[in-house]
């Protein structure tokens, strides 16, 4: 079963408080989702701690419930 937008989003935010994030659907069938994610704990981070941080977030169900996710990750300004 996918994962829909809105569970994407409680997951991140409940991992990365201070996240704000932006889910959409790319494809319009709930199984490809791209998300942005920004947050203050990024800094001073590599963009792949960053997007470590976020698919830890995701409880492992990249590949399954959550099939595919084109991810961007940022600091605030």
């Amino acid at each position: 079963m996918a994962m829909d937008g809105s569970e994407i989003e409680r997951r991140i935010k409940a991992a990365i408080p201070d996240a704000k994030v932006e889910i959409r659907d790319l494809a319009g069938d709930g199984d490809h989702w791209a998300a942005t994610v920004v947050s203050e704990s990024f800094r001073g981070k590599s963009r792949v701690q960053q997007h470590k941080l976020v698919y830890d977030a995701l409880q492992g169900d990249m590949g399954g419930a959550l099939h595919a996710l084109a991810l961007q990750t940022n600091v605030p300004d």
